[in-house]
């Protein structure tokens, strides 16, 4: 029975961790820094996506998404798939994840379309999972410019531009 119990009991924290990082994903769609916010650890943090600077603490990643993502003219998707969740211990756990990443900027006139390879890590304590630490590396990039008129331009195919993310490439 004991070990039927631990199965069970690792089956719930698969679930739990992987409905953790859905939330914080729907959280980033729907603009809702609070609920990104509530995702990571308060105990501590990293987050190191690629193309962003690495943030050690979660307020100030929470800022920045306010000040990128949370534009009205901004509308993002993100696609969390094919999540692989390890139990490393009681209390820990590892996670690496397929993102597909669309945002449309109706102001700049940009659609942009990346994929990106997530590894996580995430610990439990409070009675609730946590995410301790996240990083992304980009696996492809489509950057468009959409004119007047509404042809759109491709700016960049393939590997992601030597520039901060959030802007654009020289033409």
């Amino acid at each position: 029975m004991t070990d039927l119990a631990a199965r069970v009991q690792a089956l719930e924290d698969i679930a739990a961790i992987k409905a953790l990082k859905y939330r914080y994903l729907r959280g980033c769609d729907r603009k809702e820094p609070d609920t990104v916010r509530d995702c990571l650890d308060p105990a501590g943090c990293t987050i190191d996506y690629e193309g962003f600077p690495r943030f050690d603490n979660r307020d100030d990643f929470v800022a920045i998404f306010q000040a990128m993502g949370c534009r009205p003219e901004v509308f993002d998707m993100h696609h969390g798939q094919n999540p692989q969740i390890t139990l490393t211990g009681p209390d820990s756990a590892t996670g690496i994840w397929d993102l597909y990443f669309h945002t449309i900027d109706s102001t700049a006139r940009t659609v942009l379309q990346m994929a990106c390879a997530y590894t996580d890590h995430y610990t439990r304590h409070d009675n609730r999972w946590w995410i301790t630490s996240t990083a992304t590396r980009r696996t492809s990039f489509l950057l468009n410019a959409v004119a007047p008129d509404g042809a759109p331009r491709v700016l960049v195919m393939g590997a992601a531009p030597p520039v901060p993310y959030g802007t654009a490439p020289a033409s």
